[in-house]
């Protein structure tokens, strides 16, 4: 939820859940909300992969391991930040359940057949918790705390054997500005093979102010569009932009067993997370540079005249032509991928600033505006067990 405060990084997550009445439907209405799995033509990447072998990283609250839709799906992993509410806990674990089930969730019932369905269903979850939830009470305690969570998680999953990291956070208040820490870290990640994805941000009705994770270098940030391919009016326009996915009507899961229907560019940054899942799992020896590349040339979509825009980057990311295409490639070094980035932004991206206080990491401003799936309008679409409404 890109909040301009950047300090109070999780407050529209709470703030944003409505529940609503709830009216009652079969799993296969929840299916069939799912838009986004239509749009990202999976059904035709799945006939190569679903996801076996790769690991993603979900930097972003806790995620919880018993959900039915990711029971099976969620390594043991890490809470950096240690404070707050407590794992099983609601407020530990919304946003980072919600991410997660759209990178990998399986659904659950007999056939599996119930549930939310992830672009990379067999893919596997490493929850490292960077990040406080929007109802937690104990962020108004953390408003002014500063910290290194978000860099010394994407390292620790790095050395872990995460494949992909995904990012559904982000500053992009008025003052956010790139950290030295962080920065290093995603170039360490990129430099290990690892894919970094993050979200654009979600302040198009707010200035489109520069958004920390997704301006650094190397990564792949992620603009959100509606089931027409349209530019969502909320998702930030900026030379960043990689690429875009679904992030409006987006279906999500909750620990509370609902399922609800949300928005927001932290969303589009899950979808991508499974299409690089797939694309990795089919070709496990691909650089995080040369999967950057093949969402870019293999996008629909694409802005005016085939290049790339600030609304959309180069388009919507194709999962099933990324995997053919990348039949074609040979293997690099990821090495290579960082070696021309040094300490310059491509575009006409930021100057970097000096950060007297010592650097700057993450409960501040990560905590001012991560969480970029806003829940509006937060309708239960389908209360959890399965003899609801049937």
């Amino acid at each position: 939820m890109t909040y301009r405060r950047r300090t109070v990084f999780t407050a529209a997550l709470a703030a944003a859940f409505a529940v609503l009445p709830a009216t009652p439907a079969h799993a296969d209405g929840i299916r069939a909300q799912q838009w986004g799995l239509d749009a990202m033509h999976t059904a035709e990447a799945w006939r190569t992969t679903k996801g076996a072998g790769v690991t993603v990283a979900v930097l972003d609250t806790g995620v919880d391991h018993t959900h039915p839709d990711l029971a099976g799906n969620v390594l043991p992993g890490k809470d950096l930040i240690g404070f707050g509410a407590k794992r099983g806990d609601r407020a530990w674990a919304r946003h980072g359940t919600s991410m997660a089930g759209i990178i990998a969730g399986h659904g659950h019932g007999p056939g599996r057949e119930d549930g939310v369905l992830g672009i990379a269903p067999e893919a596997k979850i490493l929850p490292v918790r960077v990040i406080l939830e929007g109802g937690d009470p104990a962020r108004t305690k953390a408003r002014n705390t500063r910290g290194t969570a978000l860099a010394q998680g994407i390292r620790w999953a790095v050395d872990q054997g995460a494949d992909v990291i995904n990012l559904s956070l982000g500053d992009d208040s008025e003052s956010a500005h790139p950290d030295a820490g962080e920065d290093a870290a995603v170039q360490y990640a990129l430099s290990k093979g690892v894919v970094v994805v993050a979200s654009a941000g979600n302040g198009g009705d707010k200035g489109d102010h520069i958004s920390y994770p997704a301006a650094y270098p190397g990564v792949i940030a992620v603009t959100a569009v509606d089931r027409y391919g349209t530019h969502a009016a909320f998702s930030t326009s900026r030379w960043y932009a990689t690429v875009s996915a679904p992030g409006v009507d987006i279906v999500i899961a909750d620990p509370d067993r609902k399922y609800y229907q949300g928005w927001g560019t932290s969303a589009a940054s899950a979808f991508v997370s499974g299409a690089v899942a797939l694309v990795r799992a089919a070709h496990p020896g691909l650089t995080p540079a040369q999967i950057k590349k093949l969402l870019t040339d293999t996008a629909r979509d694409r802005p005016q005249g085939g290049g790339h825009d600030i609304d959309k980057g180069y388009g919507t990311v194709d999962p099933a032509a990324a995997i053919e295409a990348g039949a074609e490639l040979r293997p690099a070094d990821p090495k290579a991928a960082t070696a021309g980035y040094g300490r310059r932004y491509f575009g006409a991206g930021p100057a970097l600033e000096r950060d007297d206080s010592g650097g700057v990491g993450l409960l501040a401003p990560v905590t001012g505006a991560i969480g970029v799936l806003l829940l509006a309008a937060a309708v239960v679409l389908w209360r959890g067990g399965r003899g609801t409404g049937r």
